[in-house]
């Protein structure tokens, strides 16, 4: 395994993670492995565009046009 040294940080990170590893019930220095693998090998999230383009074609834009209240309202009754 390789070994990471992270110099000149912020004094309010360095407790951040204390806190967090805290929470955690780990050390801070198995937070932070958590937390760099967390951020860089966990699938990411779709965007909102490719959760769109993965919808399948359903129907035609008529099948989805808003409806008059009034009109639901006389289907109703």
């Amino acid at each position: 395994m390789a070994n990471l040294v992270v110099r000149n940080l912020d004094e309010r990170i360095v407790q951040a993670l204390k806190e967090r590893a805290t929470r955690h019930k780990r050390s801070a220095e198995a937070e932070h492995r958590a937390l760099l693998e967390q951020a860089l090998l966990k699938p990411r999230r779709k965007t909102f565009a490719q959760a769109l383009a993965a919808m399948p074609d359903v129907g035609i834009d008529g099948d989805f046009e808003r409806v008059d209240a009034e009109e639901v309202r006389r289907v109703l009754d």
